[in-house]
This record gives C-alpha cells, structure tokens and sequence, in this order.
C-alpha cells in the first residue's frame, strides 16, 4: 500500500493552483467549497486505510471472467474482387489513393 503522507490534506492553495492548471476561474467561495469537499474525499479514503486487506488478493476486475474474447475461427475471407467492389479508384488488383506527400 503506497501513501504519500501521514495525514494527507488539501489546501486552498493546492485548489487554486490545480483551477490553474485547468484554467477554470474559481470564486473564493468556491475555493472554500472544493477545499472542505476534497478534503471530506480524503477522510474516506483514511477510513479505508484503516482495514486490514493483508489476506485479500487484489481485484482487478469486479466479476471473475479470464478470458471475454472469442476463439478465432479460420474462415474465408473476401476475394480480390468483393474487397474491391466498392473502391472508388482501384489499379490492377489494389485500391488506388492519393499520392501524399
């Protein structure tokens, strides 16, 4: 389990710098409001941290599934000619492009 601090919390500093970054302008009330509701965010993860998940393997997915792909099937594929029907320019047997440069 990684924690960065002790007692992490989030100042209003950190909320104005972060509206900064994002470039969102932010009342001082709602400076206030960001920084008690982050914060309230943060006690719930400290009440988290307080269980013991020692003998709890980690999920990675919520419902056991291994493998939700389906086997590959060997089947046929188009001909030259199906692929091409619908080309707008076609040259021999390729779709003719642009040149890009």
């Amino acid at each position: 389990m990684i924690k960065v601090t002790k007692n992490p919390t989030i100042s209003k500093k950190q909320v104005e710098h972060v509206a900064w970054l994002a470039r969102i302008e932010l009342t001082e009330d709602e400076k206030e409001a960001f920084t008690k509701q982050l914060n309230e965010i943060l006690d719930y993860f400290k009440k988290i941290d307080e269980i013991d998940t020692s003998n709890i393997k980690p999920t990675f997915h919520v419902l056991d599934l291994v493998n939700v792909l389906r086997d590959d099937k060997i089947e046929p594929s188009l001909s030259k000619e199906d692929a091409l029907k619908n080309a707008p320019q076609k040259e021999d047997s390729f779709i003719k492009a642009p040149k890009i440069l």
